[in-house]
């Protein structure tokens, strides 16, 4: 495979001069993409559809450049290349044609010997951050039996002692916000009525009691809570529900 050095600044040029100096623009790129030939296959060809310059250099000055900045352009030569086209209009154009059927089969027509380098199908693995609760989920049982058992079935020793219209801490674990529905439960209805948290709610108004006898807990108390139901098993939901009075 032929080397292509930088001396200063590489321009490909496709089109009349007259309507090459209206649109033009510098990109920067790796010595590595270029010495694959990539480049020289993909550029012209954007060069011949919009009549735009590209001046191709590897100062990494340049507006517009692949790297690992940018949007998701291909893969190829092990890594992923993304694109930053920066502010410039027509490196944004360009951008758009690397997105577009045509760019990406340009990408994909690109082959050396017979043997494809780079591909614009990229399957990217994402890594989701499992987020844990330090606190002490034997306290946050207590807590929670002691709070919310009142209304909540919260394991099975309140099972039978609960309001059958709540849903049970099992069953909130299914919901995928779960986690926002405990940290922020004092903010959703019926709890702003009758919660207090230390530090973090207002006192209730003195014209507006609680209406039934008040929770009084703290931030530590919700991190135990946290801590236990983290811990809990979601509920089957594909069962028949069942009555949990006798």
């Amino acid at each position: 495979m032929k080397s292509i050095g930088y001396t200063a600044v590489l321009t490909l040029v496709i089109g009349t001069s007259a309507l090459a100096q209206d649109k033009t623009f510098t990109m920067s790129a790796p010595p590595e993409l270029v010495e694959s030939g990539l480049m020289k296959h993909i550029v012209p060809r954007f060069s011949l559809k919009t009549q735009t310059r590209i001046e191709l250099t590897e100062a990494i000055s340049a507006g517009a450049a692949f790297g690992s900045d940018g949007f998701i352009a291909f893969e190829g030569l092990d890594q992923v290349w993304r694109f930053n086209p920066g502010d410039d209009p027509d490196a944004q154009r360009f951008a758009d044609w690397l997105r577009s059927d045509v760019g990406r089969n340009t990408i994909d027509a690109f082959q050396v010997d017979g043997v494809a380098l780079f591909s614009s199908e990229v399957e990217v693995e994402q890594v989701i951050a499992e987020i844990t609760y330090d606190g002490d989920a034997l306290r946050g049982e207590e807590v929670s039996l002691s709070y919310c058992g009142r209304c909540h079935v919260v394991s099975d020793k309140n099972r039978m002692n609960s309001i059958g219209s709540t849903p049970s801490f099992a069953v909130l674990r299914t919901l995928r916000d779960w986690e926002d529905r405990f940290q922020m439960f004092y903010v959703l209805n019926p709890h702003p009525a009758f919660t207090q948290v230390a530090d973090v709610t207002a006192p209730f108004d003195p014209t507006r009691p609680s209406p039934i006898q008040a929770m009084e807990m703290t931030l530590d108390d919700l991190e135990n809570i946290m801590a236990f139901v983290q811990g809990i098993a979601p509920a089957d939901r594909g069962r028949p529900v069942q009555s949990m009075k006798p």
